[in-house]
């Protein structure tokens, strides 16, 4: 420890002996850096602050009717584009800062010096936004500011018309695409089932839907037709064993009633199908055939009574003339099953030949259909967010989906920002008091003495006997004492002029 003070002690007292240089040095760096530092501009900062006001009575009134913007992804975009060469051009030209640029090089320079120089500061929370711009002119600062705020009030609400217009414009141009598309499948759709009319799926089903349907047809109808050939051949035998007269008629000839009766019902029910279905009808054509058969058995009973022609006596047995009737009633409908079978057949086989043809219409259909449906469902969503988008320009128009609150308009304040004279003064008097004492330390260096005999020992590695000591006179004493005030006024006179100048300093920003 005791080392380290001698040798501290040391340096101090060589560092003493070039004070005057050290003091030169402290002095010319202090004027230096004054004087630069009174020459600096004042630097002033101009801002505004705006509110962005995203509320509106219409939004929850429309709550998924339209749209909802995103309002911070369209300011931060409005941020960036402020900042945009082109934007920064034009600030430059409307505030006349083009002014200060002679050649391309300078221009450049003002470019980049004022997107250094602006501030664009928000917070999404509470969509506050503050602008700043600092200049050494107050009044160009506040230009420029006025200038920024009024372009982050247009672009921000140019971009939602623009947004809204380019959705209108895309939006129309699709639904002309599927509007086009759509009537292209339709004229498909229409052609092909115009081109396969016979061959078209019948109510959702499909072609195995068919032939399982005409086979299971074709079955029913067979058992029905065996059926009624069992009930036949039975009535045929029971009328065998009866006689078809006995004892005495009281007129010539019989009327034929059951005949007619039997022609009329179904002459009534043809007229019955006819109404709900075509010529071409199983059914249709089974009646008409039973019709027939009956109307060519009461023209051969007629003929058969006229040959003969008995002149009463004999009287009709009615059970023959039941089961007659019964008979001729189970031929009819035979009959009519044997067209119904052969109909059904007839189907089948059809069916059957057109394996290959039909369920390839079929997928072909219902590939049509798809692209068909596909197509009208795009058709219709576009028309949808059409509506949408109108109806969100059309209320952005009325409500007005954002606004812009100036809750600061462009100031200036009249205190500078910069450059920060006091504390610079400071630093620049502290500088130059560490620059005077290095020097002094540096010349000690270049010419080292010694002041202690320890040290002499220590860094010659001799034995030192002992020292000689100086002895001062009263003249050299006091001319010391007069050198050493001098340096204390010396330093006095530095401070004084750093406090004079912060002094005047302090008056400067308080005018």
């Amino acid at each position: 420890m005791n080392e380290i003070v001698s040798q501290l002690m040391n340096y101090a007292y060589g560092a003493w002996r070039y004070r005057w240089y050290g003091a030169a040095v402290v002095w010319m760096v202090c004027l230096a850096g004054w004087t630069w530092l009174h020459f600096q501009p004042n630097i002033y900062r101009a801002t505004a602050q705006v509110y962005v006001d995203t509320d509106t009575m219409l939004r929850p009134l429309l709550a998924g009717m339209v749209v909802r913007p995103n309002i911070q992804g369209k300011v931060s975009l409005v941020t960036r584009v402020l900042l945009s060469r082109p934007n920064l051009e034009k600030v430059v030209r409307s505030t006349d800062l083009d002014l200060r640029a002679g050649t391309p090089e300078e221009m450049e320079r003002l470019l980049l010096e004022l997107n250094r120089r602006i501030g664009i500061r928000g917070t999404r929370r509470d969509n506050f936004y503050t602008i700043s711009y600092v200049d050494r002119n107050p009044a160009m600062a506040k230009r420029v500011v006025q200038n920024l705020l009024n372009g982050f009030i247009e672009n921000t609400l140019g971009a939602g018309r623009a947004d809204s217009n380019t959705a209108q414009r895309f939006l129309d141009q699709q639904i002309k695409v599927y509007e086009e598309k759509l009537n292209a499948d339709e004229d498909r759709l229409r052609d092909f089932k115009q081109k396969h009319v016979g061959t078209m799926p019948q109510q959702g089903r499909d072609y195995y839907n068919r032939l399982q349907g005409a086979m299971a047809e074709l079955q029913d109808a067979k058992l029905q037709l065996a059926e009624a050939e069992r009930t036949r051949d039975m009535l045929s035998k029971e009328l065998s064993g009866n006689e078809p007269t006995f004892g005495i008629m009281s007129e010539v000839g019989g009327s034929g009633g059951p005949l007619d009766a039997r022609i009329n019902a179904l002459q009534s029910r043809l007229d019955d199908l006819l109404l709900r279905y075509t010529d071409r009808h199983p059914d249709v054509i089974a009646v008409k055939a039973q019709l027939k058969e009956l109307e060519a058995q009461r023209k051969k009973e007629s003929a058969r009574l006229a040959a003969s022609g008995v002149i009463g006596g004999i009287a009709e047995n009615p059970v023959y003339q039941k089961l007659k009737i019964s008979l001729n009633e189970t031929q009819a409908r035979a009959a009519g099953l044997r067209v119904k079978v052969r109909a059904y057949r007839k189907r089948m086989d059809y069916l059957k030949k057109m394996v290959n043809i039909i369920p390839a219409v079929e997928a072909q259909l219902a590939r049509l259909n798809r692209n068909y449906t596909v197509t009208r469902s795009q058709y219709n969503d576009l028309i949808k967010r059409r509506e949408r988008a109108k109806m969100t320009q059309q209320a952005e128009q009325s409500s007005g989906d954002i606004k812009f609150k100036i809750i600061d308009p462009p100031f200036v304040a009249q205190k500078p920002v910069a450059p920060k004279r006091l504390l610079l003064a400071s630093v620049i008097l502290l500088g130059g008091l560490g620059a005077g004492l290095g020097f002094a330390f540096f010349l000690s260096q270049l010419k080292p003495t010694f002041n202690d005999r320890r040290v002499l020992r220590r860094v010659t590695g001799f034995p030192v006997l002992g020292t000689v000591g100086t002895v001062f006179t009263g003249g050299v004493l006091f001319r010391r004492r007069i050198d050493a005030a001098l340096l204390v006024i010396t330093l006095l006179l530095l401070i004084g002029a750093y406090v004079g100048g912060v002094a005047l300093t302090v008056l400067e920003v308080g005018a």
